[in-house]
């Protein structure tokens, strides 16, 4: 069946588009829409003249517009067929072979990774980035700390957000992953504890583990944290670290409150214990809901994880740690057995996102909030046996199952071309088979098509009383 897109629909993708002149700048917006996924691959556009009409633009304009999206590789003419969509080098060009191993994964819905394609904004930042970068090429490039305009941009955030920051407090990392690392490295050795949630973003666990650290699974409930357990966990325990998320919590998408971070801090500064806090989807709110300061305003040695990676684009690999007053000596000492610093390129893209204003992150939101809203829609009426929370924010459903069959479902979903991380993946220390986490990180049509084969693969577990079968090795990243 051949996919189109009205003209309509495409008027409205495009919006405002540069004018000057407008076939290039209708030319970028159409480029950066087929990127992104907005318009799928394979789609015919419109015909010219339909978007003749559709943008009150000359015909010249859409037929020169076109044949520039055909010229990049993101378009392609069939013969009495029309313009399709495509992008250079084909599907295959956005799987990593570690990601995606498998010989038939080409064409699979991977729902793996919580992580979305670049938002609207992010490709004119680079080429802005491009014309500043030539004044740091005669350095040497090693920025262990960051670019210092990065530094203050960055802590500008937290002062805006109620919690007083100075530049010095601030080290730009290659994503939050690497500064999870480093302050394991900085802050634990083989005889400390580090107390994590459960279900955890598995790779920081990792991450902490590979500093000879033991780890201590704390569990987060369905509905929210238990902060009596909590309380009882750190004084039993005593953890040098505790790792936790309270904003939009990967894989839950709780969000603490103020209240509870102001019990939770208490909680850890009667164990002596140092928060570690992971503020990846922190930007992610998608009901236009306040948010609670950060849990740093709560207690003042807290240390503070932050990303680029959520908010704006994965490929960006950038990431900081906000720490306290002191710290930042330790913290750079650890860093330097690591690496030596983040790429200038993209630190200069995220100076420039965050200190001119715009509406990348706002765009962002406005599209993740629909493809929740399909995502949440399609499991209600597809699998309305499971028990599914509507998260106010982040990148993921976490869905739970009338039965402990999750890593069974998983299994069969990629027969049917769907890759799910099943709970036990999120487990610090085993159990969570009643779970699956569903992110609603790709387009509408195709996270509901991607529920479809979701439900066949529990019809087929739901009348199977056979052992769940062996889960496939799958690397997750985010």
């Amino acid at each position: 069946m051949v996919q189109s897109i009205p003209a309509a629909r495409v008027a409205t993708l495009v919006g405002d588009f540069d004018r000057s002149p407008a076939y290039v700048g209708l030319s970028e917006a159409l480029t950066e829409l087929v990127g992104d996924g907005r318009i799928g691959l394979d789609v015919r556009l419109p015909s010219e003249r339909d978007l003749t009409a559709a943008l009150s633009v000359s015909r010249t304009t859409v037929t020169r517009a076109y044949a520039l999206l055909r010229d990049g590789g993101y378009a392609e003419a069939r013969q009495g067929a029309g313009t399709f969509t495509r992008v250079p080098g084909g599907r295959s060009r956005a799987h990593d072979r570690a990601l995606l191993p498998g010989p038939d994964d080409g064409d699979a819905i991977d729902l793996n990774c919580a992580a979305a394609s670049a938002p609207p904004g992010i490709a004119a930042a680079y080429a802005d980035a491009a014309v500043e970068l030539p004044a740091y090429l005669g350095g040497h490039g090693y920025f262990p700390a960051g670019l210092p305009r990065l530094q203050a941009a960055i802590a500008a955030t937290y002062d805006a957000r109620g919690l007083p920051t100075a530049p010095e407090q601030v080290m730009v990392t290659p994503g939050a992953l690497t500064a999870a690392a480093i302050v394991a490295q900085a802050f634990t050795g083989p005889r400390d504890r580090v107390l994590v949630e459960s279900p955890v973003y598995p790779n920081a666990v990792g991450a902490i583990r590979h500093s000879g650290a033991r780890v201590t699974g704390l569990p987060v409930d369905p509905d929210g944290w238990d902060l009596d357990a909590v309380g009882a966990s750190l004084r039993q325990v005593r953890p040098t670290l505790a790792y936790l998320i309270p904003d939009f919590q990967n894989p839950t998408g709780h969000l603490m409150t103020e209240s509870q971070r102001r019990t939770y801090a208490s909680h850890l500064r009667a164990a002596g214990t140092v928060g570690v806090v992971d503020e990846a989807h922190q930007a992610l709110a998608l009901d236009g809901q306040e948010m609670p300061r950060p849990f740093a305003a709560f207690d003042d040695r807290t240390i503070t994880l932050g990303s680029a990676s959520k908010s704006y684009w994965g490929g960006m690999r950038l990431g900081w740690i906000r720490a306290p007053h002191g710290a930042m000596e330790r913290l750079t000492r650890a860093r330097l057995g690591l690496d030596l610093g983040a790429p200038v390129m993209e630190q200069l893209v995220l100076a420039r996102l965050l200190t001119h204003p715009n509406d990348v992150v706002q765009r962002h939101r406005d599209r993740l909030r629909e493809q929740r809203d399909a995502l949440l829609a399609a499991l209600g009426r597809d699998l309305p046996t499971w028990r599914v929370r509507r998260p106010s924010g982040g990148l993921a459903a976490w869905c739970e199952l009338p039965a402990a069959r999750a890593t069974a479902v998983a299994v069969r979903a990629e027969r049917h071309g769907l890759i799910v991380a099943p709970g036990p993946a999120f487990a610090a220390e085993g159990g969570l088979d009643r779970f699956l986490r569903v992110p609603w990180t790709r387009p509408a049509a195709e996270l509901e098509d991607a529920v479809r084969r979701l439900a066949a693969a529990w019809a087929e577990v739901s009348g199977d009383a056979a052992p769940a079968p062996r889960s496939s090795a799958r690397v997750m990243v985010a």
